[in-house]
């Protein structure tokens, strides 16, 4: 066993997951094993108790209890990715250079593993190394459901200004959906702050996030300002619309509760707009029925930013998932016929 140790975090490390910063040091640390330490205060930043996903900043001193030598662990072996994995994950790059790698994430594919997530984009992004030693990190994050443009960072320096981009917002994601109904007016901002509600199962499953009026939010626990600009581009009567949106803010399924409260859920979206095809007074289900695929109808379709290494300004799009296409197809869309970014010209 291995002593105490003080270890000062270097400017190269800055805005790094504690456990992703202990196993480069330490890579026969299993991330079982940094939790547990975590859980029982032996691992701390400044004297502080932290979490294994607590973002390490320049200057901390990260106190390391005792550990096992190397040949004490017996390290589990990593999962490799099969070559038709590795394939698909290819196919997916939207844009890469020596700096950044741009995917557009298929439908149903997670960002990151959980409970019981064991394929997901961050365990793939092993067969997209391109000859660098690393694999690249992600420094954001789409749902499980909606697709479009992932970005992921091919060094520590890169992951650190792109996840600051993000915080500081400084990017641009401009996302599509198909909406039930049509909202009005056909261009606006939503405003609603955002809390997360229970869910209804013994753990917890199943929780979503309930909205609040921008007045209540500073009165409710966990309540947090959210806002969403959205234009319709293109309306299938009063029945269905091609919705583009900006997220202002970044909370978690905002884009999904912010057209559920507007009474327009996006299509497929059955935990926020239920399995219903009617307009029941207070708003239209979320299904179409018919021909309409029922995969929700969202996607991540373009990000700009300025490139953290070069400075350019950059766009990246993404085509829609073949779900959205067909859909687009049925109702008579074209993504030629509306602009790029309908918002330029929009003030709030």
């Amino acid at each position: 066993m291995s002593r105490v140790q003080t270890i000062t975090v270097g400017p190269g490390d800055v805005d790094q997951r504690l456990d992703r910063w202990l196993k480069r040091m330490f890579p026969h640390l299993g991330q079982g094993r940094i939790e547990k330490m975590c859980r029982k205060g032996e691992l701390r930043i400044d004297g502080a108790r932290v979490k294994a996903s607590t973002r390490l900043a320049t200057g901390q001193q990260v106190r390391i209890p005792p550990l096992p030598e190397p040949g004490e662990v017996q390290s589990q072996p990593k999962p490799g990715v099969s070559d038709k994995d590795a394939e698909m994950m290819k196919a997916l790059v939207l844009y890469k250079d020596d700096h950044i790698i741009a995917l557009n994430k298929p439908p149903g594919l997670p960002t990151q593993g959980g409970s019981k997530q064991t394929r997901h984009v961050d365990g793939l992004a092993e067969a997209l190394t391109f000859g660098h030693d690393e694999k690249p990190r992600l420094v954001h994050r789409l749902d499980k459901d909606t697709s479009g443009v992932l970005l992921l960072a091919r060094t520590r320096q890169v992951a650190g200004a792109l996840t600051a981009a993000f915080r500081d917002r400084e990017t641009r994601k401009i996302y599509w959906a198909c909406v039930a109904g049509v909202p009005a007016p056909l261009m606006g901002t939503i405003k609603f702050g955002l809390v997360k509600a229970p869910g209804h199962g013994a753990s917890g499953e199943n929780e979503k996030m309930r909205a609040v009026l921008p007045r209540d939010v500073a009165s409710t626990e966990g309540a947090k300002h959210a806002t969403t600009d959205y234009a319709v581009l293109s309306a299938l009567a009063k029945r269905a619309a091609w919705v583009a949106m900006v997220p202002i803010t970044g909370r978690t399924h905002q884009l999904r509760a912010h057209m559920a409260e507007l009474g327009h859920p996006i299509i497929g979206d059955g935990k926020y707009g239920g399995s219903g095809q009617e307009n029941l007074g207070d708003g239209w289900g979320a299904m179409l029925g018919g021909a309409i695929s029922n995969k929700l109808h969202l996607h991540a379709r373009s990000i700009s930013l300025k490139h953290p290494v070069t400075g350019a300004h950059l766009t990246i799009t993404a085509p829609l998932p073949e779900h959205m296409q067909r859909t687009w197809g049925f109702l008579q869309w074209d993504p030629r016929d509306v602009p790029a970014d309908p918002f330029e010209d929009f003030e709030a």
